[in-house]
């Protein structure tokens, strides 16, 4: 009786497979997504599009089709999308159908991942504040108000989507979507309703009828059809949970996030690219890149808490939107080999064959006579020569090389023929006059409301705003000791964080703040307190609100407590539980003073009245837009913590004066990576420059403004342009690439052919003067390559009469061109540094 149970569900899903390929032009098989009747390896990045104006738009989505993408993935941000229940807003970088719209012109596919949970660093995990509220509310599990307020969003983006006609079964470019993400550890937490969940999201979006396959990342009981999904820095280990599915990875995760007092993350392109070579020989047949383009948390939206504005994240397009060199070509050069084997990567499953203690190779051969190899050295420390077929093949530590047609190799990880590229912040001419306005320590006057006790800050707030002003008198009897002895009693306070000022009679008494991983905190110093009624005014700071966790909607921000003061005659007191005043938000948030009606509402003083580093300070200042199309951003080293804006629109958080902790060692491309591996900025600023998007400025007048909590300076703010300093191409003489194969394939040549290195600066700029040149044995990387024992001595000869005063320019890599071989019988290679101005 089971196995007749067993064999009739698989009939019935067969049956339902092959009616959706017949009805739909998009289904999948064990081997790929297929689209019209083909099997497809599929390349895509994620680009979010509320992380980048619309403005930026077409030039990410062209730069990543030109990086060899066939599909963009992004998040659906539900609280962007609907800040107040029933309240959508479609429109700015928040304009979805825009945004899809623009693909689609440009030829590529679209993965939309409505969630509507995105986790992405987000603030709140994309949920609406709003929804926390709804009475008896719990959030992803088999919860009622839960389901029919996700149930509702979802179907809102579907139907928009629908009516726009933009899934692939309308003609559309919405090949795939995603349902919940990330939810199988979830469940695994949660139990029994856990999994009732998942079943009833799953069969919600199958309801709803999109025409286009679904899946579930990272949940391995993704109930059919939908397909489950990997995410992590390798995913070759993983298989889907039933044989006839493809074998898909959502999240290729190209670097890590930037969190405030952490170092910042970086990923080698070598293992990167090895990462996803390893994965297509192991059968994958989807890699997106999480992140393409990571962009900027903009306003509040960076969640965590302790999550940085920047979301840089290591992606191929930087946070500005330029390409990050040499990451994007690298991979741009794997997926244009991986496309070249497409034919038999679809076709068959993989011979493995032993070819040595770590290395193996990886054979697809069609019915049709395709073959296409790759040939793997897991080891990380040492070069192999290994045999395969009729020929020998060098092959790097921790590499794989590809061979297309079984043969020749056009591609290895770890050997990188695109160009490297440095970047640097070019001050822009002139500097800032700023004008000042003190946001005064909250009055009692100013509460809202008083009560006894302490109140947690999200629900006090709702989230408008990251501030919330903790108010209470104490008495100090003249008879105190302390007063006497002109010793200070100690004031503790206990938070659940994330940051604190506290203020004693009107004066700054000091600060505490927690991080990402311990984002409780404690104050506890002296403070200076006079004999009768001193005022204590504790100003809690939110840095984000949490975006992932079981039910993190219950956790909490604020002074929680208790709060004593100690040093006294009788010991110590108690203050909890005595009476508080609260006032949420700033003054200068009331008065709106990042806006030009705001700003202009009050009376500022010159800069130059008013104490240097003075905490709860707004500066203003009026600047012109400089010309040119180089990204620009805000250099605010000078500054502690706080906020900007532009033209009214906030850049973010800011908060420099937080350290980067962590260990930057030199970073090994060899060996498994992970978060922790490869760190920079350790001991600086974990983000100095604030990207300032260029479709936010006017031409002239632009207003400038700055809430600064701690007191830093301001005169230290500049306007900086993000362009190339030098380029650096690092390339063996014999070094594969694709248009040699390509060449011999047709039979134009026999001889091997050498490859070339290729140079080219920002558009407006030249390359002015050649920093390094060496063929022959250089070591070192781009920025400190240094001479070996074999140099050509005429290398910076041929580059400096072959590319001084162009744009760019290309050297072949041959002993002839730079005077003959310096070191016969010896793998050469080539290394030069351009400066570009």
């Amino acid at each position: 009786m089971g196995l007749r149970l067993v064999l009739g569900n698989v009939f019935g899903l067969s049956l339902v497979l092959c009616v959706c390929s017949v009805l739909a032009s998009v289904s999948y098989d064990s081997k790929a997504i297929v689209i019209d009747g083909q099997r497809r390896i599929l390349i895509s990045g994620s680009i979010h599009y509320p992380r980048s104006t619309p403005e930026m738009w077409p030039d990410l989505i062209e730069k990543a089709k030109e990086g060899g993408l066939d599909v963009i993935q992004t998040y659906v941000f539900w609280n962007g999308h609907e800040p107040s229940p029933g309240k959508y807003y479609f429109e700015g970088n928040y304009d979805l159908v825009k945004f899809i719209k623009l693909v689609k012109q440009a030829g590529l596919y679209v993965h939309l991942r409505i969630g509507p949970y995105v986790c992405a660093e987000w603030n709140f995990g994309g949920f609406p504040i709003w929804l926390k509220y709804i009475p008896g509310i719990n959030f992803r599990t088999d919860n009622e108000p839960f389901k029919y307020q996700m149930q509702k969003f979802a179907t809102k983006i579907v139907n928009m989507m629908k009516a726009e006609r933009l899934f692939e079964s309308q003609g559309g470019p919405i090949i795939l979507s995603q349902i919940e993400n990330e939810y199988g550890p979830m469940e695994y937490e949660i139990g029994a309703s856990g999994q009732v969940y998942t079943q009833w999201a799953a069969k919600m979006a199958l309801n709803l009828d999109i025409g286009v396959p679904w899946v579930m990342c990272k949940q391995d009981d993704a109930p059919d059809p939908i397909i489950n999904t990997c995410n992590g820095f390798y995913c070759d280990y993983f298989s889907p949970n039933k044989a006839y599915k493809p074998t898909m990875w959502t999240e290729a995760w190209t670097g890590w996030y930037t969190e405030f007092g952490g170092a910042v993350p970086y990923r080698p392109a070598e293992d990167m690219a090895f990462s996803v070579a390893k994965f297509i020989q192991k059968g994958g047949s989807f890699i997106n890149y999480y992140m393409y383009h990571g962009g900027t948390n903009f306003g509040r939206t960076s969640g965590g808490p302790f999550i940085a504005t920047s979301y840089d994240y290591d992606a191929p397009l930087d946070e500005y939107g330029l390409l990050r060199q040499p990451k994007w070509g690298h991979l741009k050069d794997l997926h244009r080999a991986i496309k070249l084997c497409e034919p038999a990567l679809v076709s068959a499953e993989p011979a493995v064959t032993p070819l040595g203690n770590y290395q193996e190779a990886h054979v697809f051969k069609s019915d049709s006579g395709a073959c296409a190899a790759f040939l793997a050295n897991y080891d990380r420390w040492s070069f192999v020569k290994v045999s395969f077929g009729s020929m020998h093949y060098n092959l790097p530590p921790w590499s794989i090389s590809i061979l297309p047609d079984c043969k020749n190799t056009v591609y290895n990880t770890a050997r990188v023929g695109a160009q490297s590229a440095h970047m640097k912040m070019t001050p822009v001419d002139g500097g800032f006059s700023w004008e000042v306005y003190s946001e005064a320590t909250a009055a009692f006057e100013d509460s809202l409301f008083t009560m006894t006790g302490l109140l947690e800050q999200i629900n006090t707030t709702r989230d408008v705003t990251d501030y919330l002003w903790y108010m209470t008198d104490v008495y100090v009897d003249p008879n105190e000791e302390f007063l006497k002895s002109r010793s200070y009693p100690v004031l503790t306070v206990l938070s659940a964080g994330h940051a604190l000022h506290v203020f004693v009679n009107g004066e700054l008494a000091g600060t505490a703040y927690g991080s990402l991983e311990f984002p409780k905190l404690t104050f506890s110093q002296g403070v200076r307190m006079r004999a009768g009624t001193n005022k204590i005014s504790l100003l809690s700071i939110a840095v984000g609100l949490p975006n992932v966790g079981v039910h993190f909607e219950t956790w909490n921000a604020g002074i929680l407590g208790p709060v004593t003061l100690s040093g006294l005659n009788d010991g110590w007191r108690d203050l909890s539980w005595q009476k508080w005043s609260y006032k949420v938000g700033l003054r200068g948030e009331a008065l709106s003073l990042h806006s030009l009606s705001g700003s202009i509402s009050v009376e500022w003083a010159q800069e130059s009245l008013v104490a240097e580093k003075q905490p709860l300070t707004w500066y203003k200042t009026i600047f012109n837009a400089p010309g040119g199309s180089a990204p620009l951003a805000l250099d605010m080293d000078s500054m502690s913590k706080g906020q900007v804006w532009i033209n009214g629109q906030s850049l973010g958080r800011y908060w420099p004066a937080y350290k980067a902790s962590g260990t930057c060692n030199s970073c090994n491309y060899t060996g498994t990576f992970d978060e922790k591996k490869c760190l920079s900025n350790c001991g600086e600023a974990s983000q100095r420059w604030y990207h300032i998007p260029r479709s936010w400025l006017h031409p002239t007048g632009n207003l400038l403004v700055v809430f600064e909590e701690w007191g830093g300076n301001p005169n230290g703010i500049s306007l900086v342009k993000r362009e190339i300093d030098s380029v650096c191409s690092d390339i063996f003489e014999w070094q594969p690439t694709l248009m040699n194969w390509q060449m011999k394939a047709s039979g134009k040549v026999n001889k091997r052919l050498r490859p070339k290195a290729h140079l080219w600066c920002s558009p407006g700029q030249k390359i002015s003067s050649i920093r390094f040149a060496s063929f022959g044995t250089p070591e070192g990387t781009c920025g400190s390559f240094r001479q070996g024992s074999c140099h050509a001595f005429h290398s910076y000869d041929v580059f400096e009469r072959t590319c001084i005063g162009l744009n760019s320019c290309s050297v072949t890599v041959d002993p002839e061109i730079f005077g003959g071989d310096p070191c016969p019988n010896v793998m050469k290679k080539l290394s030069v540094e351009a400066v570009c101005s």
